[in-house]
């Protein structure tokens, strides 16, 4: 202890511990002052305008004054005034929620500092002169709907002389071709700008607004020839209550209606009735601009996505209280407007989309909504003359009018599939009972909804079960698990189950099932590896199968495994087998199966090694080919998913063809027209498909590339030719195929007819459901195909006409004969080279 004491310097605590000493001194603090961090002023107005009106508990208003007054007290700093002028442009193209709110920015700034909001028109107009070259019609909407919101402080007649332009074009459009699709493309953007317009803060422009109108009616009220291809329903006939609308019809009628209610337009926000008051005060004058000249070409372009006739879609059409505006508002029309942008725009981050949807409220004015998470139930007390609309329907809504779109969406499916899990993530109590009203909806319809859209449904609503633990309510459907497969309902239960187990296993699913279901997920399908079926000596050609299936695993040369399949081709020679390729190609490629069961990686492993002879197979014989197809889908007729995922993998390789695997499904296997009920061969089918027009689209992009010499623009040709005859040949012959089915002229249909007239019916209905897809998939491609050349070929032709003339323009340092320089500078572009596109 003593020592202890003398180390400490003869004290208990030694007066050394600075610890002790400066708890003890509390009078005095040592510690020096933190650093003070003083926000830059352009990040604090970025941080202020990106978050513009996405949260409540902010006063809108109160945030459009602060940045308006940091901008205007700021302005003389360049980099402040530049990074606010760029981020309303970027702003207004990528949040379309926002146009008003960041209108309104530049409202209250035209108070303050006049030269920023005329800035901000000529980028903005430069921008739209831009869109317009590059076709971007969405772009162009936006930047329109921008320029709509500042129409009070525009000389004039602000936008409306752009707006008439605008519907010069497409009555040009129209004259030329009645099934032109884009001039109906430029009336819908002038019919989606006016109520802004109307909505702005200026006033007096009523009647320009009603000349307007009358002329587009001209072009909305006629009915398109294609919009029969792009009806979601149809089957439903008159009286089922889905009589297709299309869009640019419903926006006319609906803006009509405006014109008798004094153009109220309640859901658009006004922010800049309260934003440009100071002190309680309107502003007795405002500063007007003149509208920089706004370019639009003639003839407009029709831009890289092709323009067809919308239709107007909801999955919440026949509930009895409204949840979503109906289509006699214009708030159905705007909502869903700003929502398709909004999803479609952001695509590459499917969180910032989701959260956008979940405050949707926030961006529209105070009365267009309930409270959010209200319950359906609740709404039924809701004082009359209020809203009952549902923020989480209205954008549930929307997400599933782009997921179900025809011809195509915009992305991907998945993406479609993302937002609304994130959605269901962010605001649980709120989007899951939306998303099970929009279920239970498409469900009741699936008898007459367009078959793709069908299958797409089956595909988003596996996938999202398979998210959230595979919990369904499947006792609602109970009744329809003894319904025939014949019937849409039971074929969709069937499907659903068998995505389902490829998305986990089926002892999982089998467990979150009723008992009324369990019959349908046999015990067969829970096992991970099918047998080998040459395992029992009962099935011909046994012997030499098994010793083939060992070879194989022992990656034997293909000189040791002839013998054995020379010994089938014998056997089957002598019992009469009209093609001997056939059971050795059996044996061969069910051995292939049960070595690559364990996982994909395996099965590709082993049809790498033995891609030589399969390849070989095809051009000896037409049924050996098919043969191997049948022996992918028989061993795997318990999990006909990855059958077809095998059979694709095997189309990549080119040991099948397009034509032979649809031969195969509606030629070999068609029967009296039941394979058309199962959904993997609609998924086998489509696949092939898609794969062979997704070749000649890749062949008319590379021949469309600039600077191709004649020679090499030639050979494209010649490839082009070829392929687009194989695939208006193969859409032939599933026509061909369908027909049969359709009309009931196929030979078993015939020789059944008297005896199940029902049955007979309902796969009548499933070879016209068969038919519609794939003539919609033809008319598709090709009228795309003839745009893209047709486009490709004025260029061409405009090119030689401007050939040989030269032309002076200043290079921006005052310089004439730049853009020549920089042209001479530039490299030439390297060739295309022109080789088999490895895409089937």
């Amino acid at each position: 202890m003593g020592e202890n004491d003398r180390r400490n310097g003869g004290h208990r605590g030694s007066h050394h511990n600075r610890k002790r000493r400066f708890r003890e001194e509390d009078d005095f603090d040592r510690r020096p002052p933190r650093r003070l961090y003083h926000e830059p002023v352009h990040l604090r107005v970025r941080k202020q305008l990106l978050a513009i009106a996405e949260s409540p508990l902010k006063r809108t208003d109160e945030e459009i004054k602060s940045i308006a007054s940091t901008v205007a007290d700021n302005s003389e700093d360049a980099e402040i005034r530049r990074n606010f002028l760029d981020l309303v442009s970027q702003l207004v193209v990528e949040q379309a929620l926002k146009i008003p709110f960041v209108a309104a920015v530049i409202l209250a700034l035209n108070l303050k500092k006049p030269e920023l909001a005329q800035e901000t028109l000529t980028r903005t107009t430069t921008a739209l002169n831009e869109q317009f070259k590059a076709g971007a019609w969405r772009e162009v909407k936006l930047l329109l709907r921008f320029l709509a919101c500042l129409q009070g402080i525009l000389e004039v007649d602000g936008l409306f002389p752009v707006l008439e332009e605008l519907f010069s074009r497409a009555v040009d459009l129209q004259t030329a071709s009645s099934e032109d699709s884009l001039g109906l493309e430029v009336v819908k953007i002038i019919l989606l700008t006016m109520p802004y317009i109307m909505a702005s803060s200026a006033s007096g422009f009523e009647e320009q607004a009603s000349s307007l109108l009358e002329k587009t009616d001209i072009i909305a009220s006629a009915p398109h020839a294609l919009e029969a291809l792009v009806d979601p329903y149809p089957g439903s006939g008159d009286d089922i209550g889905h009589e297709a609308q299309s869009v640019i019809s419903l926006l006319q009628k609906q803006l009509q209606a405006e014109v008798a209610d004094s153009w109220r337009l309640a859901c658009i926000p006004r922010p800049w009735q309260t934003s440009v008051v100071e002190d309680g005060i309107e502003p007795i004058t405002t500063t007007k601009h003149t509208l920089p000249t706004v370019t639009v070409p003639s003839p407009v372009l029709p831009g890289a996505r092709p323009q067809l006739p919308e239709i107007y879609f909801s999955v919440y059409a026949d509930q009895d209280v409204e949840t979503v505006p109906p289509t006699s508002s214009i708030a159905s029309s705007l909502l869903r407007d700003s929502l398709v942008d909004t999803i479609n725009t952001l695509d590459y981050n499917r969180n910032a989309t989701a959260k956008f949807l979940t405050d949707l409220d926030c961006y529209f004015s105070p009365e267009t909504f309930v409270k959010r998470a209200t319950p359906y139930d609740r709404l039924r007390e809701v004082e009359e003359g209020k809203s009952t609309w549902k923020p989480e329907d209205v954008a549930v809504d929307a997400v599933f009018s782009q997921l179900l779109q025809l011809p195509n969406p915009e992305h991907k499916l998945v993406y479609y599939h993302a937002v609304l899990t994130e959605s269901c993530k962010i605001a649980p109590a709120a989007i899951a009972p939306s998303l099970g009203r929009a279920i239970r909806y498409l469900y009741r319809n699936v008898d007459t909804m367009d078959l793709e859209l069908e299958y797409r449904f089956m595909d988003w609503f596996c996938h999202h079960l398979s998210n959230f633990g595979f919990t369904w309510k499947w006792t609602e459907w109970v009744d329809d698990v003894e319904l025939p497969i014949v019937k849409p309902k039971k074929a969709f239960i069937v499907g659903a189950l068998e995505k389902e187990i490829r998305l986990s296993f089926a002892q999982r699913i089998r467990g979150t099932l009723p008992e009324p279901y369990q019959a349908l997920i046999s015990e067969a399908k829970e096992k991970d590896t099918p047998d080998f079926k040459y395992n029992s000596d009962q099935i011909p050609y046994a012997p030499q199968a098994r010793e083939i299936l060992r070879l194989l695993r022992a990656k034997a040369l293909d000189s040791e495994l002839q013998p054995h399949l020379s010994s089938i081709e014998s056997e089957a020679s002598s019992l009469g087998v009209a093609d001997p390729l056939v059971p050795s190609t059996d044996a061969y490629m069910t051995a292939i199966c049960f070595i690559g069961s364990k996982s994909l990686s395996h099965v590709l492993s082993c049809i790498e090694r033995c891609k030589d002879r399969l390849l070989a197979l095809g051009p000896q014989s037409e049924a050996a080919r098919r043969q191997i197809i049948t022996s992918v889908m028989e061993y795997w007729a318990e999990k006909p998913g990855i059958g077809v995922n095998v059979v694709d993998k095997l189309l990549n390789y080119t040991i099948l063809t397009p034509l032979s695997v649809v031969n195969w499904a509606l030629i070999d296997n068609l029967g009296r027209g039941m394979i058309l009920t199962q959904s993997h061969i609609y998924e086998m089918v489509a696949s092939t498909m898609h794969k062979v027009t997704n070749r000649v689209r890749q062949i008319v992009i590379a021949r469309d590339q600039p600077g191709l010499p004649a020679k090499q623009v030639a050979l494209l040709d010649e490839t082009l030719e070829k392929e687009r005859g194989q695939m208006q040949e193969l859409f032939s012959v599933v026509e061909d195929a369908l027909v049969g089915v359709a009309t009931g002229v196929v030979d078993e249909m015939a020789e059944s007819r008297n005896q199940d007239t029902e049955g007979e019916a309902l796969l009548r209905g499933w070879g016209e459901r068969w038919l519609r897809v794939f003539r919609r998939k033809m008319a598709v491609e090709e009228a795309w195909i003839g745009e893209m050349m047709a486009l490709k070929q004025e260029e061409r032709m405009e090119g030689v006409e401007a050939e040989g003339e030269e032309v002076a323009v200043a290079d921006g340092n005052g310089n004439g004969d730049g853009a020549v320089k920089r042209q001479k500078q530039e490299r030439p572009p390297e060739p295309v080279e022109v080789y088999e596109l490895d895409v089937l």
